[in-house]
């Protein structure tokens, strides 16, 4: 039976989409095209707006497609913990989520073939990977995010590749400044996924997802959990200094976010108090990501 307080039409749909979850595909779109602000070719910067495209429709579309495979496989239920899950609370059918799930996808193609007639082939090879990746996580017959290799599509594809990828396409070149700042990205992006999997243990555990977290264990996974915070923040501060772009020292603006959520995990929040960690991983990521890309950009 529904309740009144769960979300229906186009709420619903929201819901799935797991806004939360966003800033990891806008900060390394913004850190990227800072990167490229004061490249001697100058940069074309309508393509920064179809780069952001790109990422927001594969973070939902992955979003999607997680949803209905998970929800399938009978990993989520109800009684889950955590945001809401459409096929797993039977509030939407699975075949609708699927399609939800294509046509973000699709939009994400197109928008990156785009990227690829005015840039060059390359692209079309990054763009299918990051489809592939996506839909593998959790779907396909043997998905990598079911193997403990969650983090490091993450850390890879929404770290390395979309902040690399927004400079490449922006002045057709690979910098050293967009691949130091990448992985800082990486790290705040992949500590979202942490906390995500941290909260979900029991749940994962008795389905058989054996994520990272149910592999090490909780409380190796805070450790990670903090251990990615502080060295995302570390990093850009050097990035920063190591590429005379001293304004990217705004970075530290997220700080207090940062020691908030990493004094909440090392003290054990666990269950649903972890949702409103996520939250706050969510906005130390969005905070110091733009702040970091603001700086950078102020800097050239």
């Amino acid at each position: 039976m529904m309740s009144e307080n769960q979300p229906t039409g186009v709420s619903l749909w929201i819901a799935g989409a797991r806004p939360r979850t966003l800033p990891a595909a806008i900060v390394p779109v913004a850190v990227g095209a800072a990167a490229a602000v004061g490249h001697e070719t100058g940069g074309v910067w309508w393509r920064a707006a179809l780069a952001l495209v790109v990422s927001l429709a594969l973070q939902i579309g992955v979003n999607y497609a997680n949803d209905y495979s998970d929800g399938i496989r009978g990993t989520d239920d109800a009684r889950r913990v955590g945001p809401l899950r459409l096929v797993g609370s039977g509030l939407a059918e699975p075949a609708a989520v699927k399609r939800a799930a294509t046509v973000a996808f699709a939009v994400a193609g197109g928008a990156g073939a785009v990227l690829a007639l005015v840039v060059g082939p390359e692209l079309w090879v990054v763009g299918a990977a990051c489809l592939l990746a996506g839909w593998t996580y959790t779907g396909g017959p043997r998905p990598y995010g079911y193997l403990g290799l969650g983090e490091v599509f993450v850390f890879v594809f929404f770290g390395l590749v979309a902040t690399i990828g927004t400079t490449y396409v922006l002045v057709e070149e690979i910098t050293s400044l967009s691949a130091f700042a990448s992985v800082s990205v990486g790290l705040w992006a992949t500590a979202i996924l942490v906390i995500n999997n941290l909260r979900d243990i029991p749940g994962d555990t008795q389905a058989g997802k054996n994520t990272l977290a149910v592999r090490i264990g909780a409380p190796a996974t805070r450790v990670v959990y903090i251990a990615l915070q502080l060295l995302a923040l570390a990093l850009a501060v050097t990035t920063s200094i190591v590429h005379d772009r001293l304004a990217g020292l705004m970075v530290l603006f997220g700080l207090a976010f940062v020691i908030q959520a990493c004094v909440d995990v090392g003290k054990g929040t666990s269950g649903r108090a972890l949702v409103k960690v996520l939250g706050l991983t969510g906005q130390v990521q969005l905070i110091s990501g733009l702040a970091f890309a603001a700086g950078l950009a102020i800097s050239a």
